[in-house]
C-alpha cells in the first residue's frame, strides 16, 4: 500500500508513531532494548506487509530523516556532561581517535577483500560502521545499569564517533562522485565541514543560553517557552550548517548541545523531559521506517562473506579496538569485554547509508550501492539483535551490573536511600504498593516495581534473585520484619536491613536474626555528630561526591603477613585503613597491626582513591 493521498500519508505517520510507543512500553515492560522492537516493527510493516514503500514518502524521506537526526544528535550530545566525562577520560578519547582509525582501517579492509569491493566503497562502508551512536547505546544504558566509568566512555563514544563518522563518510562520498583522489583534498573537505558545524553550533548555542538566561521569556510560560526555543535552535543549527556544507549540520547540533548541557541554565530539568519525548518519538519513527525499507535479497547475496564481515567486525575488531583504548585505565576485564560485545549500530549509519544508496543507484552504480546498504544492514541487524537484545544477559554474565539492591518502601526515607546508593552507582529498586507514591518516585527518575513487598512473588519480580541488598524501610515496623524474614528465607541476599520506627522493635528485630536501624537512634546521632563532630559530619554528607568509605576483604597475596605501617605507598593518596575487623572484633589499627587474610579494612578518603585501594586489597573487583 503507497501512501500516495493526503489522507494515507497522515494515517501511516500516525501508525508508524502507534508502533513505535508500543515498542517503548514493551522495552520498558520487558527491560530489552526499544531498538530490537522498533526493528521489528519496521520489517513487519515494510517486507512481510508491505505497508510501507519506497514511495510512501515521495521527496522528502531525505528531508524527514535529516531533521530526525538533528534532533536525536542534539538530545544525546545535551545529555553529555563534562563531569561525567571525567569518569573515564583516557579512555574515551582513545576511543574516538585511535579506536575510531583502527575500526575505520581495519573494517575497509574485511569489506574490501571478503566482499571483493573497491577500496573506496569499502571505506565508505567503514566509515558509517565506526558509529554506535547514542540513539542505540542510551536505551541498552538504561536497562542495562553500568559503572559510571562504562556509560560515560559509551556515551562519549558514541555521540562524538557519530558526528565524525557522518562527516567522514560526506567526505569519501563526495569523493566517490566527484574523483576526488588526493588525501589533501579530502582531509580539507572533512575539516571545514567539522569547522563550519564547530562554529554554527557554538553560535547557535551563545544565542540561545543568552535567550535563557537573560531574556523575559513571559512569567506564566517560560518553560514551555524554553522547551520551544531550544528545540527550534537545534532545528537551525542543523539547517544552517547543513545549508553551507553538506553534513556539517551534525557536527553544528552536536556541538550546541554538549555546549548547552553544560551550561548552566534554567529549566534545565524541563528542557530534558521534553527533548526526551520529542526524541523517543522521531526515533521511533526513523528506525521504523528505515527498517521497513530494507530489501532482504540484498542482504541475501552477500552471502557467507557476509556474514564473515559482521563476525569480523563484531567478534574480532570491536574487542582489540576496546582493549587498545583501555589500556592502562580504571576499566576491569569483564567491563573491557561488556563494552567489546555491546555495540550495536543504529540510526545515522542506517539513514546515511540509505540516502547514499538512492544516489549510487541514480548513478548507475547499483553493484555499490547494493554492497553499501547490504552491509550496513546486515552489521546493524546482527549487532542489534544479538548485542542489544541480549545486553542485559551479556551484563549479567560478565557480572558488571552494579550491586542490586531492593529498597521496600517509596516514601521519603526509601527514596533519600535510593537517591545516595544511585549516586554512588549502585542498582537500585525501589517497591511500593501506594500508587500516590509509586507516582512520585517515578517523577522523580526512581526506578520503581509497584506491589505489595510481603508476596514472595512480588520480591522475585523486582530481582531479589540477584539482589545482595534488601532493605525494609517502610513506616510499618510489621512490614518490615515480615519482609526482612521472608527475603532471608526465599533468596538469601548477603544484607538485609530494616527501618525500626519503633526504637523498643530494634532490639526484639536482632533477636530474630534482622539487622535494625532505628529512626529515633540514628536521628539523635546524627544531630550529635554535628554537635561534637561537625566537620566529619559535613564530611560524611557529601560521601559518593568527594569522599567515600568503603569495607572490603583483604584477599591479596601481598598484603597479608603485611604490618599496616609497611604499607607505604602501596595504597594510593588520600586513602587510609581506618578500621580493620576479624572474627567479630573491630578496631583501630596500630601501626604493627599484621594483616590476615580474610580481614575486613574500612578504607576512607577521596572516592578515587578508595577504589583504587579496593582493587589492591581485593584484586577479584578488577
Amino acid at each position: 500500500m503507497a501512501a500516495g493521498g493526503g489522507g494515507n500519508l497522515l494515517l501511516l505517520v500516525a501508525t508508524i508513531i502507534g508502533v513505535g510507543v508500543v515498542a517503548q512500553v514493551l522495552s520498558d515492560r520487558f527491560r530489552i532494548p526499544s531498538v530490537l522492537f522498533l526493528i521489528a516493527g519496521g520489517i513487519v510493516m515494510g517486507p512481510i506487509l508491505g505497508v510501507i514503500t519506497p514511495d510512501s514518502f515521495g521527496n522528502a524521506l531525505s528531508a524527514i530523516v535529516g531533521l530526525s537526526v538533528a534532533i536525536i544528535v542534539f538530545e544525546g550530545a545535551f545529555h553529555l556532561h563534562v563531569d561525567k566525562l571525567r569518569e573515564a577520560p583516557a579512555a574515551a578519547l582513545r576511543l574516538v581517535t585511535v579506536g575510531a582509525v583502527l575500526a575505520l582501517v581495519a573494517t575497509a579492509a574485511a569489506v574490501h577483500y571478503l566482499l571483493q569491493t573497491g577500496w573506496a566503497i569499502a571505506f565508505l562502508v567503514g566509515s558509517l560502521l565506526v558509529a554506535t551512536g547514542p540513539t542505540v547505546i542510551s536505551p541498552i544504558l538504561e536497562v542495562v545499569p553500568t559503572r559510571s566509568r562504562v556509560e560515560a566512555a559509551l556515551e562519549t563514544e558514541g555521540i562524538v564517533n557519530d558526528v565524525t563518522a557522518a562527516i567522514l563518510a560526506v567526505v569519501i562520498f563526495e569523493a566517490i562522485v566527484s574523483g576526488i583522489s588526493g588525501p589533501t583534498e579530502l582531509v580539507q573537505h572533512f575539516t571545514e565541514r567539522l569547522g563550519i558545524g564547530l562554529l554554527v553550533g557554538a553560535v547557535v548555542a551563545g544565542v540561545l543560553y543568552y535567550a535563557l538566561r537573560y531574556v523575559d521569556l513571559s512569567p506564566g510560560n517560560a518553560p514551555k517557552n524554553a522547551r520551544l526555543l531550544v528545540l527550534a535552535g537545534a532545528l537551525v543549527a542543523y539547517g544552517t550548517a547543513d545549508t553551507i556544507a553538506t553534513e556539517a549540520g551534525v557536527a553544528a547540533v552536536a556541538t550546541a548541545g554538549v555546549l548547552l548541557g553544560n551550561a548552566d541554565i534554567p529549566y534545565e530539568d524541563e528542557i530534558l523531559d521534553f527533548k526526551g519525548d520529542i526524541t523517543l518519538v522521531v526515533l521511533s519513527f526513523v528506525f521504523i521506517t528505515l527498517a521497513a525499507l530494507l530489501d532482504f535479497d540484498t542482504l541475501r547475496e552477500l552471502g557467507a562473506r557476509g556474514a564473515l564481515v559482521v563476525a569480523l567486525i563484531a567478534l574480532v575488531i570491536r574487542p582489540a579496538l576496546v582493549f587498545l583504548s583501555t589500556v592502562g585505565d580504571r576499566f576491569t576485564r569483564n567491563e573491557k569485554l561488556f563494552m567489546s560485545f555491546v555495540a550495536p549500530r543504529g540510526i545515522i549509519p542506517a539513514a546515511v547509508a540509505t540516502l547514499f544508496a538512492i544516489e549510487l543507484r541514480a548513478m548507475g552504480m547499483t553493484a555499490a550501492a547494493n554492497t553499501l546498504v547490504g552491509t550496513v544492514f546486515l552489521v546493524i541487524l546482527a549487532t542489534v539483535v544479538f548485542e542489544g537484545g541480549f545486553a542485559r544477559q551479556i551484563a549479567q554474565r560478565l557480572d558488571v551490573i552494579p550491586m542490586r539492591i531492593l529498597v521496600i518502601g517509596g516514601g521519603k526515607v526509601g527514596r533519600t536511600l535510593a537517591e545516595r546508593l544511585q549516586a554512588r552507582g549502585e542498582d537500585v529498586v525501589l517497591i511500593e504498593n501506594d500508587p500516590e507514591i509509586v507516582e512520585i518516585a517515578r517523577n522523580e527518575g526512581f526506578t520503581v516495581h509497584a506491589g505489595d513487598a510481603t508476596d514472595t512473588q512480588v520480591l522475585a519480580d523486582a530481582g531479589a534473585v540477584n539482589a545482595k541488598v534488601v532493605v525494609a524501610a517502610t513506616g510499618d515496623d510489621d512490614v518490615n520484619l515480615l519482609v526482612t524474614q521472608l527475603a532471608e528465607s526465599k533468596f538469601d541476599p548477603e544484607t538485609v536491613i530494616a527501618r525500626a520506627n519503633d526504637p523498643d522493635n530494634a532490639r526484639a528485630f536482632q533477636e530474630l536474626g534482622v539487622e535494625a536501624i532505628s529512626s529515633t537512634v540514628a536521628t539523635a546521632q546524627s544531630i550529635d555528630d554535628y554537635i561534637e563532630r561537625p566537620a566529619l559530619s559535613t564530611w560524611m554528607d557529601e560521601l559518593g561526591e568527594s569522599g567515600d568509605v568503603q569495607e572490603i576483604a583483604v584477599t591479596a597475596a601481598d598484603l597479608v603477613g603485611k604490618e599496616i605501617g609497611d604499607l607505604g605507598t602501596s595504597l594510593p593518596d588520600g586513602c587510609l585503613v581506618a578500621l580493620v575487623s576479624h572474627d567479630g572484633e573491630t578496631e583501630v589499627p596500630s601501626a604493627n597491626y599484621t594483616l590476615r587474610e580474610g580481614d575486613r579494612i574500612t578504607l576512607l578518603g577521596r572516592q578515587d582513591a578508595v577504589r583504587e585501594a579496593m582493587e589492591y586489597v581485593h584484586p577479584e573487583e578488577r
